[in-house]
């Protein structure tokens, strides 16, 4: 009699197993996934709280920001009135590197070739147009599941601008 009870109570076991697992397994293969306007949220968010322009000491204000369009954009406004504009546009952008630590590091954003726009805007020295590999960006706090997940980000963007 013993014998029986504890059969059927690894039967009931796993039987409630069996009704469980396929509730929970449609349950993650039905639930949303991120989609383009997620992903440029996140990869925009990600970048304007990573970005850390306290290396460049002149610096009055800064803007950062993936489009719409998948192209990202960087504007930096001196104190004495000179801008730095740099654009990669997404489908053109190979993949990204990271070098630092978790505190303090560089982004860098590659390109296929010479892809990246360089411009720069009232400066002394002239307004020079010019064309860049990889754009780097000074970022802090930088954890290595954010930066993945900012790849995951960019190399989405990049397939849906194809």
């Amino acid at each position: 009699m013993v014998m029986i009870k504890s059969l059927l109570f690894k039967y009931r076991i796993v039987l409630l197993l069996l009704v469980i697992i396929p509730i929970c397994a449609f349950k993650y293969i039905t639930r949303p996934k991120m989609g383009e306007q997620e992903w440029l949220q996140w990869s925009n968010k990600c970048l304007n709280e990573s970005y850390d322009p306290s290396g460049e000491v002149k610096l009055k204000a800064w803007e950062l920001t993936v489009t719409p369009e998948h192209f990202v954009r960087l504007r930096k406004t001196f104190q004495h009135g000179k801008q730095e504009y740099f654009s990669l546009q997404l489908h053109l952008f190979n993949d990204l590197d990271y070098l630092g630590n978790v505190n303090h590091g560089v982004l860098q954003l590659k390109a296929n070739n010479d892809d990246i726009i360089v411009q720069t805007y009232d400066d002394p020295k002239g307004n020079i147009d010019s064309m860049a590999t990889v754009l780097e960006l000074p970022v802090k706090n930088m954890q290595p599941e954010r930066l993945d997940s900012l790849r995951t980000a960019l190399m989405y963007l990049k397939s849906e601008g194809l």
